[in-house]
């Protein structure tokens, strides 16, 4: 009997605590960006029962009013009162400006910070993505979407999803789902085969089905395991940007530079390399290259050039991985003022908030620029 390789993915809601505080973060950045695109923005928030804390370093010549963002946005994402935590909590504001030994070196065109930032692509979805990170934040889409136009009117607004799939002993082919876990914050008067049926039937169903998956094959589903989930957002559990940066990417399945990416403006390459990285690892399997491809980048504070680029395969490129490398650092102007104007992230035509809500990389739902195959031709080209 063959070897079965097992790999899982997890995906929060944008009720989960601290995707509460990346989403506060970057509608700070959005309000910023919106008048002032030259804004420099390192936005952080805390979040705990009855309190939210925005902090960081903030130099814009607009004005925002940054209680009126932390309550809107509470609202939206769904609490209300009685749930420990709500749109009216207290929020203390500690921002302060930008440090002028750090904005030397990004005047002149250099990166906000040194660092290293990987992208990925890989063919299992028809958006490049690994399939157990795209299920488990589908199963999240669909469970926000339930819980915010009532149909699910017992559901609130803190939710966990984890996939994980069986593959064959090459890691390639994926034989069959193993695991669905699922954990949905509730009221308190429902009952837990209640909420079981309605996930099974009305969540994890429909995305199983939509690629073409049984949701019967599944060997075991997990499903509130611990009985029961009333208390939960920041009144169960403190809250803090910048702490589900895999979940932001790609769920585990590529390395990970260890920078967030909310609340901080395009001269961060913690985000805009990240970017960039997926820009590129994307259009490479486009264009037939390899069929998995991992992109590293590293820049040096102040420095305007990356300091390195690799590329690696994992063993599926049809030329040397050194050859890649020298076809991306032909095309693609990795400068940080370079991505910022390839990937228009100055004067985005998406809201950063909404990416901190359901994922940066592999977003289907928007048109965000380093999702576009627009170098997949000149790649061929240099062939």
């Amino acid at each position: 009997m063959s070897k079965k390789i097992y790999f899982t993915s997890e995906f929060v809601s944008p009720g989960h605590p601290d995707k509460i505080c990346d989403q506060i973060s970057d509608a700070v950045l959005d309000a910023c960006l919106k008048e002032d695109p030259d804004a420099r923005v390192a936005c952080e928030t805390f979040a705990t029962t009855g309190l939210v804390i925005v902090g960081g370093e903030i130099t814009t010549t607009t004005y925002v009013d940054i209680q009126n963002i932390v309550r809107s946005k509470i609202e939206e994402i769904g609490y209300r009162p009685g749930m420990g935590f709500d749109s009216d909590c207290g929020v203390m504001n500690t921002v302060h400006s930008q440090s002028p030994d750090i904005s030397m070196g990004v005047d002149t065109g250099g990166a906000g910070d040194q660092g290293i930032m990987f992208g990925g692509a890989v063919n299992e979805t028809e958006e490049l993505m690994p399939l157990a990170m795209t299920l488990a934040r589908e199963i999240i889409i669909q469970l926000t979407k339930l819980t915010r136009n009532k149909t699910l009117t017992w559901a609130r607004p803190d939710a966990k999803a984890q996939v994980t799939l069986a593959y064959d002993e090459t890691g390639k082919k994926v034989l069959n789902m193993d695991t669905v876990v699922l954990s949905v914050q509730h009221d308190e008067d429902i009952t837990r085969e209640k909420i079981e049926k309605d996930l099974k039937k009305l969540v994890i169903k429909p995305v199983l089905e939509k690629y073409n998956l049984n949701p019967d094959e599944v060997e075991k589903y997990h499903i509130n395991p611990t009985g029961r989930f009333v208390i939960g957002g920041p009144h169960g559990d403190s809250g803090l940007t910048g702490r589900k940066i895999i979940i932001d990417t790609y769920g585990g399945y590529f390395r990970h530079g260890g920078g967030a990416f909310s609340g901080k403006d395009p001269s961060k390459v913690d985000r805009s390399a990240a970017y960039a990285a997926r820009w590129i690892a994307k259009n490479i399997v486009a264009s037939g290259i390899a069929d998995k491809c991992e992109v590293q980048l590293s820049y040096a504070i102040g420095v305007i050039e990356p300091v390195s680029v690799r590329v690696e395969t994992f063993g599926t490129s049809k030329i040397e991985e050194s050859k890649i490398e020298e076809i991306v650092e032909k095309i693609f102007d990795l400068t940080p003022r370079g991505i910022e104007k390839e990937l228009e992230l100055r004067n985005p035509k998406f809201r950063y908030q909404d990416l901190a809500a359901f994922g940066h990389i592999g977003r289907t739902d928007i048109d965000l620029p380093w999702e576009r195959l627009n170098k997949v031709e000149e790649i061929k080209k240099y062939l």
